[in-house]
């Protein structure tokens, strides 16, 4: 974390797949990799207050501490090549071809043995396809988190399988907004109970939002943002269920 937060950084290039700007940096002259996103560089959304992105992975990353998940790598907010913004530690993954990824398309009825199906559609060429999801208590614990956390945006790309054994998640900017926004690749646990060991979790959270942490989110998201924050814990607290999907866009487009 002292890494992240003081080393100078290097950019050294540029994810150009990204909605908003995204460079890769060295920390530090042949230091490790890490993930800078400028607030200059996020792209103007009409649901979500302009220059909040960056704050919004910061305390997406404090839930995910606070939970003592890991889900989420290391994440701060600093000055940067480009003025403010979030510096993440970087996450080297499984090459592909390596099997299926944590979250795939494959033809219709050949899903992956130990994946849950989410939806069916065609693909470019007009063939049938089925969405498709580890069923990983890993990937698991980041669904339930984007619960809590509201997430918007939870692509396919955006659950990465670390070469050191972890699941992690990524790309939370559009998360933690007040009212229902969430949008997920990960439903196929969707009506199922949430485990034991993750409501006691969740339970400890609850309660710290009240100290510190709901101070160290306050100079993150507003009081309104982290109050519905706190009723969405409660809500899974006194109903322990994956939600089913309500809205009538789940799904983040495009999925990947």
């Amino acid at each position: 974390m002292d890494l992240l937060r003081a080393a100078e950084l290097t950019v050294i290039g540029q994810v150009t797949t990204a909605s908003n700007v995204t460079l890769v940096c060295e920390a530090e002259d042949g230091g490790p990799r890490v993930v800078y996103k400028p607030v200059r560089g996020e792209r103007p959304l009409w649901d979500f207050p302009d220059g909040t992105l960056a704050a919004r992975e910061v305390a997406s990353y404090l839930v995910s501490e606070a939970l003592g998940w890991g889900v989420i790598p290391e994440t701060v907010l600093r000055e940067g090549p480009f003025g403010p913004g979030m510096v993440q530690r970087w996450v080297d993954t499984v090459e592909d071809g390596e099997g299926p990824d944590l979250v795939d398309l494959c033809p219709v009825g050949q899903a992956p043995e130990g994946y849950r199906e989410v939806l069916r559609a065609l693909d470019p060429g007009g063939r049938p396809v089925s969405l498709v999801h580890a069923d990983d208590p890993r990937l698991h614990r980041i669904a339930v988190l984007d619960i809590l956390i509201n997430n918007a945006d939870r692509k396919g790309g955006h659950a990465l399988d670390g070469l050191d054994g972890r699941v992690y998640g990524v790309d939370h900017g559009i998360c933690l907004h007040r009212e229902p926004k969430l949008r997920t690749v990960l439903w196929g646990w969707a009506g199922e109970p949430i485990g034991d060991e993750l409501l006691t979790d969740i339970t400890v959270f609850v309660k710290a939002l009240a100290g510190e942490l709901g101070e160290r989110l306050a100079e993150l998201i507003t009081d309104a943002e982290i109050e519905a924050l706190e009723a969405r814990g409660r809500a899974l607290l006194e109903e322990p269920v994956m939600p089913m999907p309500v809205s009538q866009r789940p799904i983040p487009w495009p999925a990947f």
